[in-house]
């Protein structure tokens, strides 16, 4: 999302050192590595490092440096990083703290609890099935003020997402974890009802839930 990229380019400078957690192919990385001294992109797959480094040779960036590492323990010296911020989870706030200067910032994009609700309703499963009630957006901030930061900003996102066709959604969810087990010869009967019950004039419809936060290391 947008916003959350301007909020990280709110706290970026050209003499400040930013941590990427999960950098995946490093092309967002690579999108705000101009604005800092130097950028750093952890992820635990290396394949995905592989397409970043190699993105990042022919970008030419010089600021990138990426490492194969766990978000919870990584080799980082204490107080080391200006800005820290994350684009998908899992997170690991303890870790992320300790890793931060003082006044340094943390931001991060994650999945609400209400996210493609519906299309879980019907699979009768899913990433964070019947926790509707949760406000993920509550049980973050607790946890980070918990920590000892401030918050800053935070702020759920609800919008919808439209697929042409039915092949677009099932393409779609393969490629996602919505549901670890998706299936599409085993589950063509629960997407098909899904399809049939959310078809709009303008495609299918998928309900999206995204929360923002900004917090900050008071000491």
């Amino acid at each position: 999302m947008q916003i959350f990229k301007e909020k990280l380019l709110d706290f970026c400078s050209k003499d400040e050192t930013a941590l990427d957690i999960g950098c995946a192919d490093g092309k967002f990385t690579l999108s705000v590595a101009p604005f800092f001294k130097n950028v750093y992109g952890i992820d635990t797959s290396k394949v995905n490092l592989d397409i970043a480094k190699s993105h990042s040779s022919d970008e030419g960036s010089k600021n990138v440096e990426y490492s194969l590492q766990d978000a919870e323990h990584t080799s980082f010296e204490d107080s080391f990083f200006d800005v820290a911020y994350c684009r998908r989870g899992p997170t690991f706030y303890k870790e992320y703290y300790r890793i931060l200067k003082t006044g340094g910032y943390y931001l991060e994009i994650g999945i609400g609890e209400m996210d493609t609700v519906e299309l879980k309703m019907i699979f009768g499963r899913g990433q964070g099935y019947g926790k509707w009630d949760k406000s993920r957006l509550d049980e973050n901030l607790k946890e980070l003020q918990d920590l000892g930061f401030k918050v800053i900003f935070a702020e759920n996102f609800h919008y919808f997402e439209y697929y042409p066709s039915y092949t677009k959604i099932d393409l779609f969810l393969q490629g996602v974890p919505i549901f670890e087990d998706f299936n599409s010869e085993k589950d063509r009967e629960l997407l098909g009802k899904y399809v049939e019950k959310f078809q709009t004039p303008k495609g299918i419809r998928l309900p999206r839930h995204r929360v923002v936060m900004v917090s900050k290391k008071l000491k």
